[in-house]
Parts: C-alpha cells; sequence; structure tokens
C-alpha cells in the first residue's frame, strides 16, 4: 500500500469526525510531520505518514521529539488500521 493512500484515508477519517487534517508544509524547517489533526473541541495533533513498514527518517524522529518536547502529540502511521484509534486517542484526551 502507497503512503497517499494511507493518507487518504486519513483525511476522510478525521473528516468523518467532524474535524480537518490539512498538508503541512514548512520550507524553512525540514522534517516536520505530514499532516496537521484539528478536531473540534479544539483537539490538535501532528501525523506523520509511512508506507506499511517504512520508519520516520532521523531528522524526522528529532523534530517528532522537538515537537513532544513542546507538549503535542505526533503519530507515526503506517497502516489504515491505525487510523480510528489515533482519533479516538485524540478525541478522548
Amino acid at each position: 500500500m502507497l503512503e497517499k493512500t494511507i493518507e487518504k484515508k486519513l483525511t476522510t477519517a478525521v473528516k468523518k469526525a467532524g474535524g480537518i487534517a490539512p498538508k503541512f508544509v514548512s520550507p524553512s524547517f525540514a522534517g516536520m510531520p505530514d499532516r496537521l489533526i484539528l478536531l473540534p473541541d479544539g483537539k490538535f495533533a501532528f501525523a506523520e505518514l509511512k508506507a506499511p513498514g517504512e520508519s520516520p527518517r532521523p531528522l524526522q524522529k528529532a523534530r517528532h521529539r522537538l515537537l513532544r518536547s513542546l507538549g503535542f502529540r505526533v503519530y507515526v502511521i503506517d497502516s489504515i488500521e491505525q487510523i480510528g484509534g489515533m482519533i479516538d486517542e485524540l478525541r478522548t484526551s
């Protein structure tokens, strides 16, 4: 399965949950996650999308650590099955 297939499923699921998942592009700060996850009631997270079995690159891992140290949630999603759990977790946080 391709990364873009997982990304499409993510955006559809987030929309179904009442939120949006805009693409996040940061030209001057490489390694940032692919998508913002914005759900009702101010629920917010970053999502890094990968093809099944792939891992984030070292720079991406460093950015994830930085974001987490600032108190943000960062999810690395490499399968469609992870999407529902991520949304549920974010909703209840």
